[in-house]
């Protein structure tokens, strides 16, 4: 008696990617982008100096204890504030919370866009429009003005207001990418298959569809860390917040309050803008990395010699 082996009808399951293979495809790709590795560079000088603040700054930087507006020299590189505080032991303190700001309102500002974003879309119907409709609602709302009106107006919380500013002001549009790449995720075999196996749908977001959308969400962390550096700098400039508080954007209220151009001491003005544009662009190098790896269009045309 012959048997024969009948294969089975049913269509093989589309077999989402290994997570490890992904992540080390990412390290991969980040490792030959030149502007992801200037953007690391960058932002592990920030991070070291910030870390290593006690260490590297000389004086107390709260101390009066120099003359006021003294030029650069060994024992004050970058001179002397008008009520005789050491601008550099400032400028190494100050990396802290400006690298704090970033860092919070930017994980923060994407924790919201994915919640609102991947929810909006894969649950569907009321609670898509309904979130949709929140997230319009922000996108709408002129953003400067609102962030000064809700600053002024609980000015005395300091950081902690600076960063509820910047998160609502910030997370809207990243809702509105994750809501329609998770849109074009909502459908594909393997999320069918889960729901077949009768997984919940927060399990189906958290382990099926957001590791799917990792450089997506990176991205977006990483544009709003650029808007917090640049929005936190210029609320403090204008002098929202606690300006007592050490942060390049108080270092620049200050150095303006005291009219530090006029006075001969420019460095006062500079070396704060200058690590205000050097975070920015760090932040900003590593978006544009992870803008060029998951879309092929973007990367650059490398020709053999």
């Amino acid at each position: 008696m012959t048997i024969r082996m009948v294969a089975d009808p049913t269509p093989a399951q589309s077999i989402p990617p290994s997570r490890s293979r992904m992540l080390g495809g990412l390290a991969r790709s980040l490792r030959s982008n030149r502007k992801a590795m200037a953007g690391v560079v960058l932002l592990a000088v920030f991070a070291l100096v910030a870390i290593f603040a006690p260490v590297i700054a000389r004086y107390d930087p709260h101390a009066l204890d120099f003359a006021p507006i003294l030029g650069p020299s060994p024992a004050h590189p970058l001179g002397t504030t008008g009520n005789g505080q050491d601008i550099f032991s400032q400028l190494i303190w100050s990396t802290r919370e400006s690298l704090l700001l970033a860092v919070a309102a930017g994980v923060m500002a994407t924790l919201i866009s994915v919640v609102v974003g991947v929810s909006a879309a894969y649950l569907g119907g009321a609670w898509d429009h309904v979130l949709n409709l929140f997230t319009d609602v922000f996108l709408v709302i002129p953003t400067l003005p609102l962030m000064i009106v809700v600053a002024a107006y609980a000015k005395s919380g300091g950081v902690l207001v600076l960063i509820a500013v910047i998160v609502i002001t910030g997370w809207s549009y990243g809702a509105r990418q994750l809501r329609a790449q998770a849109l074009s995720l909502r459908n594909r075999e393997f999320l069918e298959a889960a729901r077949v196996r009768g997984e919940r749908n927060l399990y189906i977001i958290v382990f099926e569809v957001l590791p799917n959308m990792t450089s997506l969400i990176v991205a977006i962390f990483l544009g709003a860390a650029l808007y917090a550096v640049l929005a936190a700098a210029g609320l403090q400039f204008i002098g929202l917040g606690d300006t007592n508080d050490l942060s390049w954007g108080t270092m620049l209220y200050w150095a303006e309050h005291n009219g530090a151009l006029l006075a001969g001491s420019p460095l006062w003005v500079l070396a704060p803008g200058v690590c205000i544009a050097a975070l920015g662009a760090a932040f900003a190098l590593l978006n544009y990395a992870f803008d060029e790896i998951s879309n092929p269009a973007l990367r650059p045309v490398r020709t053999n010699r």
